[in-house]
């Protein structure tokens, strides 16, 4: 009955948002209480978990999202998006600068948390979509799917590394066979499914999208450069003290501070105050109100993200993932399709793909023992599931949406469909991995 309920209130909250045109945060409140009151739950409890369920996600990532729209306010108006892109047109060429922002967003993305690697890309993109009338959703989508693969194959990101511990596999293999699997996943859910993606026209919001400034009013490359991937420096820094360097001081726990997410987007808005703005004569009164501007726009984003949180989190008090996981668990089938069928599964239930694969996690975890599957594949396998079809109850859905101005039917289209490709590729990589290494 469960599973009946979360099907409903899934097509319900497309109807109020397409059909009825409702606020997206007001219909996911709606669909919340529909859902709670449906299982049976107490008002109290329901109303405890939509809290939590909003808080948890806010906390998580109101930080990254406001500090990641006014560091790219700031690159926007700065000129320095501008002085990138054109430095990319020049290096790799108009023709392939595609190629060249996916490369970028891949490397990005790898130390980076996804939310944090689609915020500080999302300027880059506008930009170069601009500059050289190149459709937002053509060079976009590759760009995030690069993000997305490093997001749930590759450690250091929470889900991969909580994996490798689960299942005892080694890190290094891991991340080797990720890269094995990543790169062609990127490729032909990328540029690859972008060609057919020229035909979406739509005008992104005018937020990150920067003037046209003259050759001597640009700052540096350098200056740009660093300005613009200051968190990833930080951040990356942190990684490699955390994770490689076993006996910790004075100085690995300062970068360890430096480089957690919101600690770092804080540094690089200040940073970049100075760089972009004050040491070039800029008065302090205009930065400022470039970062209410920058504000302004990701408010609504925050609040379809925090209506999602209060929905996943209704949902996993109902217990529907235990369910599906329990239901899927009684198939006799091949260790690693069962991790990515259960992952996935979780995945279009919930909408988290860290919870999908934690709670994969939990299940499979107790047979790789006895299956004799190499556990770094069964961390991939089950990484993998849990990206497939993002939709309605995805942040990274709404983020997509909302940053490229496009509407609920074409995202599914874009975004829904990439997220299922890398998916798929993913699961088969790992079986053509295990053909070989078993």
């Amino acid at each position: 009955m469960t599973l009946i309920i979360l099907l409903a209130g899934i097509i319900l909250l497309i109807v109020l948002i397409a059909w009825a045109k409702l606020n997206a945060f007001l219909s996911f409140l709606v669909v919340s209480i529909l859902i709670g009151l449906c299982n049976a739950m107490p008002v109290t409890t329901m109303v405890k978990a939509m809290e939590k369920g909003i808080g948890d996600i806010l906390g998580t990532l109101s930080i990254i999202l406001c500090m990641g729209a006014m560091l790219g306010k700031l690159i926007a108006e700065s000129g320095a998006a501008q002085k990138i892109s054109e430095s990319l047109a020049k290096a790799f060429g108009v023709k392939h600068i595609l190629w060249a922002m996916v490369l970028t967003a891949f490397i990005v993305g790898i130390p980076l948390f996804f939310d944090v690697s689609f915020v500080m890309m999302v300027p880059l993109i506008i930009t170069v979509s601009k500059r050289y009338n190149i459709p937002v959703v053509y060079i976009g989508l590759p760009v995030v799917a690069a993000v997305s693969v490093t997001h749930g194959y590759l450690p250091p990101h929470p889900a991969p590394t909580a994996l490798v511990a689960a299942y005892n596999a080694d890190l290094g293999l891991t991340m080797l066979y990720g890269l094995c699997i990543a790169i062609p996943a990127v490729i032909i859910a990328g540029p690859m499914f972008a060609t057919r993606l020229k035909k979406y026209n739509n005008k992104p919001p005018d937020t990150f999208a920067s003037k046209d400034l003259p050759e001597n009013e640009l700052p540096s490359f350098f200056n740009s450069l660093f300005t613009t991937f200051l968190p990833v420096l930080l951040i990356a820094v942190a990684t490699v003290c955390e994770q490689f360097i076993s006996h910790k001081n004075f100085v690995t726990n300062f970068f360890i501070g430096i480089g957690n997410p919101p600690v770092a987007m804080i540094i690089a808005v200040f940073y970049a105050l100075y760089s972009l703005g004050l040491k070039r004569g800029r008065p302090m009164t205009e930065l400022m109100n470039h970062l209410v501007d920058a504000i302004k726009d990701i408010s609504p984003i925050l609040l379809i993200l925090a209506g999602a949180g209060a929905m996943k989190e209704i949902l996993t008090e109902t217990g529907v993932n235990v369910q599906i996981a329990s239901m899927l668990n009684s198939f006799h089938v091949h260790p690693l399709l069962a991790a990515w069928t259960i992952s996935a599964v979780i995945r279009i239930a919930l909408g988290s793909a860290t919870v999908a694969g934690l709670t994969t996690a939990g299940i499979i975890a107790p047979i790789i023992v006895t299956s004799g599957v190499n556990p770094c594949l069964m961390v991939l396998a089950t990484g993998a599931g849990s990206l497939i079809f993002g939709h309605v109850n995805d942040g990274g859905f709404w983020l997509f949406k909302e940053y490229f101005n496009l509407s609920l039917k074409d995202t599914f289209k874009t975004w829904s469909v990439m997220e299922t490709m890398v998916s798929v590729i993913g699961l088969i990589g790992v079986f053509i991995l295990n053909y070989f290494i078993a």
